[in-house]
């Protein structure tokens, strides 16, 4: 009696401890939700009516939307933007799994070396590397093209991608693969067709992280894809928050902001649960 006392007095003051931080967090979601509502009601209002705190005093002006998406070029930086992330995030699904697996699942001689190799790449900052790609680039004279792009971000998610993956593969029991074997399954059917979708929690996750960091990259898309035909969302977003800026016209830059900011928003509301599932559970459920 009294050991079960004991043990829920010790539950309740570590749920008394816990109370602070639920605060802090409830008023920061509070915080950002207040936030993105006003940015969304700012861009169906006037420019006047965003000065003078009298919202929507007029009715929502959709057209605030349709002149950024006209004048702005964002429906060609919204397409050039899907092709970005679902491309490099197809290439380096295609390129990590197999690697990561091959890395979780057998010991050769070099494994431990790349493993590390992988940590390091880690480590290396994008901005260091900026000036060797962009002579690389003009070198090979492919400069300003979605291809080099895509390529550039597919090479540079492999360190994360495959260093993410690895624990998904290595907690998966071999019986799965012995059973295959003695179906007569060979390695890249027994891979691709069991072992793959068993991973698929942390494969989820990686792929929403990887989608939205490319959706929302900016640096390398300006400088390697920076012209009106090739740039993405976020290369045409600040463009158009300089001219709105300059002009004056802040309804319409919230319209822009909104505009590109709604897929991820949308994509995160839509898959939070597997999302905040796959990083917890690191493939341990895959």
């Amino acid at each position: 009696m009294n050991n079960n006392i004991k043990t829920n007095n010790i539950r309740l003051r570590q749920q008394v401890r816990l109370i602070p931080g639920y605060i802090l967090l409830i008023l920061w979601c509070l915080f950002i939700v207040v936030m993105l509502g006003w940015i969304v009601i700012a861009s169906l209002s006037t420019t006047k009516e965003i000065f003078s705190d009298n919202l929507l005093r007029s009715g929502p002006h959709w057209d605030n939307y349709t002149h950024v998406i006209k004048n702005g070029h964002l429906v060609t930086a919204f397409l050039n933007s899907l092709l970005y992330s679902a491309s490099s995030v197809f290439f380096s699904i295609l390129i990590c799994a197999p690697a990561a697996y091959g890395l979780a699942r057998f010991k050769f001689k070099f494994s431990e070396a790349i493993k590390r190799l992988l940590v390091i790449g880690l480590g290396v900052p994008g901005v260091m590397i900026i000036m060797p790609l962009f002579s690389l680039v003009s070198a090979l004279n492919v400069s300003n093209s979605k291809i080099t792009l895509i390529v550039i971000y597919v090479v540079t998610s492999i360190p994360f991608s495959t260093f993410y993956l690895l624990p998904a593969f290595t907690d998966i029991s071999d019986s799965y693969e012995e059973a295959a074997a003695i179906d007569g399954c060979g390695p890249l059917r027994t891979f691709w067709t069991i072992v793959f979708p068993l991973a698929g929690n942390s494969i989820t996750t990686l792929v929403i992280f990887q989608f939205i960091g490319k959706w929302n990259e900016y640096f390398m898309a300006l400088i390697f894809a920076g012209s009106t035909e090739n740039m993405s969302l976020s290369v045409a977003l600040y463009q158009l928050i300089v001219a709105m800026t300059r002009e004056g016209g802040w309804s319409g830059m919230f319209a822009a902001v909104t505009f590109v900011s709604a897929p991820t928003i949308i994509i995160y509301i839509l898959l939070s649960k597997r999302l905040i599932g796959g990083a917890t559970a690191g493939g341990l459920k895959g």
